[in-house]
């Protein structure tokens, strides 16, 4: 599959690593292309990746994924072009600076914002509930850590549960895109483990079934 990854650092970089290991291609849609950190990022997968605008990536692609700072996220949508039937696997939180709290939330959601900003495209939320270490090995113990996915496109969900799975989770169906209302907060949920109580980014959720 032809993955754009708008943003190359913690997430956009491990996603892009693992998925080029299986396989996929990958293109990273950054704002400075032959910047020192994208050039070691590239050298480090070595093949099946590539760096331009986020144009440019956005062109190339079958899958655009947001792993950009929220901060950023409107202004590299409208830098993307035309979106209309892409789809978009959006990991962005609306986060405070300071990651203290959300900007939004319950009523409304930034997987929300993030479909009227990309007129036409299918947005599937995912890949926010947890940090870019436990996407790079999802797996405790034996046990796959969970990753749900909500969106109103069923057949982009289904897209973005396949290469959910492909980075090792146990890829879940949460229902439509309105219940990145609750998703974004357990991102929240996440930081406050891993930061306020002190449980470390080495600690993810995992949904057992009898």
């Amino acid at each position: 599959m032809k993955i754009a990854i708008f943003g190359a650092g913690g997430v956009g970089g491990t996603l892009g690593t693992v998925w080029a290991a299986k396989g996929h291609e990958i293109f990273f849609g950054v704002p400075n292309p032959t910047s020192e950190k994208t050039q070691t990022l590239l050298s480090k997968i070595d093949s099946n990746v590539q760096a331009g605008t986020v144009a440019q990536a956005s062109g190339f692609s079958d899958v655009i994924v947001l792993a950009t700072p929220w901060a950023a996220t409107e202004s590299a949508i409208k830098a993307a072009g035309n979106l209309s039937g892409k789809t978009i696997l959006d990991c962005t939180n609306p986060l405070k600076p300071d990651f203290s709290a959300l900007t939004m939330g319950f009523t409304t959601s930034g997987g929300e914002q993030v479909a009227q900003w990309a007129v036409g495209a299918n947005v599937v939320k995912t890949l926010n509930q947890t940090g870019y270490e436990n996407m790079s090995d999802p797996v405790y113990g034996g046990q796959a850590t969970v990753m749900f996915a909500c969106g109103d496109n069923e057949n982009a969900k289904a897209t973005a549960l396949t290469l959910v799975s492909d980075l090792g989770f146990d890829a879940v169906d949460a229902g439509g895109l309105e219940m990145a209302r609750l998703l974004e907060p357990l991102a929240m949920l996440w930081i406050s483990l891993a930061y306020r109580q002190g449980l470390g980014r080495n600690t993810a959720f995992a949904l057992m079934r009898r």
